[in-house]
């Protein structure tokens, strides 16, 4: 495993779109249908060009190819960036309001392989250098346990409404950061 994390540029944008379709239609399988991971890629799943912009998209790389991408946001979207709002959201304020943990997708090929952990650990050392002392997540029901992991608790679950298909069920999970340490993933 000779893996490497970089911030991803715009000109990882196709690859990124791959990466994604390839793991929602694998690895969502077991908690939503179809018909909502189809509906739900480009209004919910997609490359968020806001992130990558602001230089807080990671990707994680073997030999090359991008395996994995997940990344932060210090704007007011929760899921989707410019996809949902047509204009970047506007900035949060780090010492009233959470920055946000967005859009992780990892290859099929190498899943339950730590490769979101990593990307998540970037994530929080990247919040806490910001300044942001709470992380809040819109998380997929897939995504909840490594979330959960690091520390991350599910205060509710939502329905994202999706054109011709039932609503996508998320949870809404939330983190304190206390002393400035993000304190990690508990294996």
């Amino acid at each position: 495993m000779n893996w490497t994390i970089r911030i991803a540029t715009p000109a990882d944008q196709e690859s990124l779109h791959e990466l994604l379709v390839r793991s929602v239609t694998t690895l969502h399988k077991g908690c939503y249908s179809e018909s909502q991971i189809r509906a739900a890629i480009g209004p919910v799943f997609g490359v968020d060009e806001q992130m990558i912009q602001d230089a807080t998209y990671f990707v994680v790389e073997e030999m090359g190819n991008i395996v994995g991408c997940g990344g932060w946001s210090f704007r007011k979207a929760l899921f989707g960036g410019r996809q949902v709002t047509g204009t970047a959201p506007r900035r949060l304020d780090p010492e009233t309001e959470a920055a946000r943990i967005r859009a992780f997708f990892v290859d099929p090929d190498f899943a339950r392989q730590r490769i979101g952990s990593r990307i998540m650990k970037a994530c929080e050392d990247a919040i806490l250098a910001a300044g942001f002392r709470r992380g809040e997540i819109s998380a997929t029901l897939v995504g909840e346990p490594l979330y959960r992991r690091f520390g991350y608790n599910t205060v509710e679950h939502n329905e994202i409404p999706l054109a011709g298909a039932d609503p996508l069920r998320v949870a809404r999970m939330v983190k304190t950061y206390w002393n400035g340490d993000p304190g990690g993933a508990k294996d």
